[in-house]
């Protein structure tokens, strides 16, 4: 039986603040994709105006039951159509400020949910 989860293969946030998270020792000041199995990796992004449906649809590559997107300090949607192919997938997308999805992403990982994370990290 096991009590604890394994620490190589969970990336849950440690800390954030406007601009940054903190992942274990890591602080990351850039947009990132987090997810099961030691998912890691740069999201290419830098401002909310930048997303394209391209962005949503490399999502659904994901081996996830969900993904939150932060949207960065304030709450904004994407237009419907570019969660289409998540939608196909039956991928849940959830999104919310990215305070809030680091707040529920933790909170998901904790209940062992396959969840990612795609985190927009605004910069000017």
């Amino acid at each position: 039986m096991k009590f604890q989860p394994d620490p190589a293969s969970i990336q849950s946030i440690s800390r954030h603040g406007p601009g940054w998270v903190q992942v274990g020792p890591d602080k990351i000041a850039h947009s990132v994709l987090l997810g099961p199995n030691g998912l890691r990796q740069p999201w290419d992004c830098t401002r909310f105006d930048a997303l394209t449906a391209a962005h949503f649809a490399a999502l659904a590559a994901l081996d996830v039951e969900l993904v939150l997107f932060g949207s960065g300090e304030r709450l904004r949607f994407v237009p419907p159509a570019w969660l289409a192919p998540l939608m196909q997938r039956r991928i849940g997308v959830e999104t919310m400020d990215s305070a809030a999805a680091c707040r529920t992403y933790n909170f998901l990982l904790a209940e062992d949910r396959r969840v990612a994370l795609a985190l927009l990290l605004e910069t000017p």
